[in-house]
This record gives structure tokens, sequence and C-alpha cells, in this order.
């Protein structure tokens, strides 16, 4: 049933009805799902039945996606070298018009709001054991998706998390999440790790947009991973009003300071304490500062701290992995580095007007992670079938 799955995913069957009467007709179908000339095929019924039982049980779809990985890996399609990461939104199969207030969120523990997609949702607020907060509008059907607006349409959707080898485009890890940004970065070190763990693959350089460029990811891969950022560094202190940004303050890594283009420092104490105090936010800055009566008597106050007395810097605790990233930016690899990113876009492309996946037909998380896995595995299989045996695939001949 898997394979008769794969099929469907592969050439866009996306009614399972359907892909019982393709495969009973096709014999190339059937030659792949090991079916004889006389053999039955499933009944359209039994994919529910399985999916929800002893395929999530032992996570087959996991299983088959990795084991066409290592299948790439062996043929030398995955390098190793290099990875990309982005996501793209999905729609959920939920209706844009029906939706429930934040205020109404409890009701769905109401017995007659008991449907699987639900019950998946309600038990992954009680796992997390901590306040969290209610998204505004909560589908009744699918509450695990997450009301979004692309192209100023807004509706119910999750998103699909690539991470892919830029040798050849193959996919090494496939993620569901909601559609936050929070939830999409969380993604990358999760599959990072499990591409390590599973593969013994780590990149060298990641590969992304300015949405994994905040300082605490670009810090976990420079100091904790080793791994070069090729991301645009998420940065808001640049200013557009003609006053002075943090850029044009020098830092004295050695003095632990900064100077300002007249040369006054801005330190985070201005004097010693008995007890050392770290200094880090909630936000995990610390801020620098200059004295007050040096800013009052300087010629650039208007130009630098207009508004307040004196000027301050909120540097990041991870400033100096957001510096590396600035500087590979600099670089001819950063360059190439932007074009092998488009790999990743021709993969959603792909699987959305090749393989039709623009909108789910499961519903919850879980439904999700079966779809976006499922057609992983078949964008794989079909990069590898063209990369080893280079003739056009099209759905027309294969049917044929």
């Amino acid at each position: 049933m898997v394979r008769m799955l794969i099929i469907g995913y592969s050439f866009g069957i996306r009614s399972e009805r359907r892909l019982c009467e393709e495969v009973h007709l096709n014999l190339a179908y059937r030659w792949f799902c090991r079916l004889g000339l006389e053999d039955a095929v499933p009944d359209h019924s039994t994919f529910s039945k399985n999916r929800h039982g002893r395929f999530r049980e032992s996570d087959a779809f996991r299983q088959v996606f990795e084991s066409v990985v290592t299948r790439c890996m062996k043929e030398g399609l995955v390098g190793g070298e290099g990875f990309a990461v982005d996501a793209s939104v999905i729609k959920a199969d939920a209706n844009r018009s029906r939706s429930t207030a934040r205020e109404g969120a409890e009701d769905l523990r109401d017995p007659q709001h008991a449907t699987r997609a639900v019950r998946e949702y309600l038990a992954a607020l009680d796992a997390q054991g901590e306040p969290v907060t209610v998204p505004a509008s909560i589908s009744p059907t699918d509450p695990g998706a997450r009301w979004t607006a692309v192209d100023g349409l807004a509706f119910y959707a999750y998103s699909t998390n690539y991470l892919i080898d830029v040798r050849a485009g193959i996919i090494v890890d496939v993620e569901a999440t909601p559609t936050l940004r929070t939830a999409e970065v969380k993604a990358t070190r999760t599959m990072i790790e499990r591409v390590e763990e599973r593969f013994d693959l780590k990149p060298k350089r990641l590969i992304g947009d300015m949405a994994y460029g905040n300082a605490e990811l670009l810090g976990w891969m420079v100091n904790d991973k080793g791994i070069a950022p090729h991301v645009p560094v998420w940065d808001k202190t640049q200013r557009d009003d003609g006053t002075l940004s943090s850029s044009d303050f020098e830092w004295d890594e050695r003095a632990n300071e900064y100077r300002s283009p007249q040369g006054q420092p801005l330190r985070s104490e201005w004097r010693i304490f008995k007890h050392p105090r770290t200094r880090i936010t909630k936000a995990n800055t610390i801020i620098y500062h200059a004295s007050q009566a040096a800013c009052s008597k300087c010629p650039m106050k208007s130009r630098c701290c207009p508004n307040t007395p004196r000027r301050k810097i909120a540097r990041s605790v991870h400033e100096s992995a957001r510096d590396v990233a600035r500087n590979i930016a600099k670089t001819d690899a950063y360059k190439q580095s932007r074009k092998d990113r488009k790999k990743v876009e021709v993969l959603f492309a792909h699987l959305k007007r090749i393989l039709r996946l623009d909108r789910l037909r499961l519903r919850g998380p879980n439904g999700a992670h079966d779809e976006f896995l499922l057609a992983a595995t078949a964008q794989n299989l079909r990069r590898m079938a063209k990369w080893l045996c280079p003739v056009e695939l099209e759905p027309a001949n294969m049917a044929s």
C-alpha cells in the first residue's frame, strides 16, 4: 500500500479511489506495487485504516523516506558539503469561512468536536505542560492549522520545511510545522540534528533566507555546530531616519565597549560591582550606554540620540556569530549560495504545480506530516531517476 501511495504522490493522483483504478489498469504500476495480473488491488477504504493504524505506529512513511535518502547517498547524489533550508505554505483541509474565536477554544473539548484532528490538537496542548498563546482564529475542523495570509488572501495552512543537499537537490529531511516563523526556525535545528544522527551528515554551510538569520539560530550554527551561515542577518539596528546606526560605532572586544565616531566609550557598566553581573536582558542582549555628561556636550548629539539623554546600543549575546554571517555575505561563495538556494524554491514549485499538493487532503499535524513525507519521497525518487537515467519523465508517457 505504501508503494501505491508513492505512485499517487509521484504523479499527482490525489484521489485514493482513482489511484486504485489506475493501479488496476496500469501494468507499470502493478509491477512497481508487486502485484500480478490476477492479484486484487486493495480497496481505497483500507488506506485510511492502515494510515491511522500500523503506518503511524511504526512511522512507516519516515522509514521509507530515509531509505530513499540512503539510496541517493549511495548513488553519489548527496555531497554533504552544503545544505539549503526553506519553508512553503500549504493550505489545510479547513474551510476559511468557519472559525472559532480564541475565547471559544475550550469548547473544542466538548465531545461533539472529538474528531481525530481535534484530539491531536488537544493532546499537543496538554503535552506542552505550559501556557501557550492560543491563536485568535481557530478552525473547528483542524485546530492545528494556522490562520495565515499569502498574497492578501487569508486561509488555514501548515508549512512544509525542506532541508536539501545542494549537489543534486535531494531532500535530506522534511518537517511539518504550523505556519509560524518561530516553528520553522525550530524545525531547522530539528532537521539538522536528525540528519546528523541518522546519516552522519553535517554540512559545512547552511543556506537560507532572512527568516533564518535571527541571532539565536546563528549562534547555534556557528558556536555549537561549526556550520558557516550563508544567511542574511536579521538586523533591526539599522536606521533610515538620518541618525547614526549601531554599525557606525566601533566595537572593541578587549575593552568590552563601543566607541562613538567622536571617540566616546559606550559601556555596559561604568563602575565595578562587588558581585559581577551578566547584564543580559530577557531579549538576550546587553545594553551599552554612553555617559550622559559626554552626550550632552557631543556636537553629533542631534545625529546620534536627539530624543534621549544618552546613546544606548543593545548588543546580542550572539553578536560574534552575526558578525561571522556578515563577513560571509561579502564573499564570492555567498553569491553562489544565493543561486543554490533557488533549488529549494524549484522543489516547492514542483510540489504544488506538478504533484498538485497545493492543498492537504488529511487533517491534523499527523496528516500534514504524512503527506509532506510522501511527497518528499516521491520528489527524491523522481530526482534520482532523472540523474541516473536522464530521460524525461512525463506522467502521460508513464501511464501509457
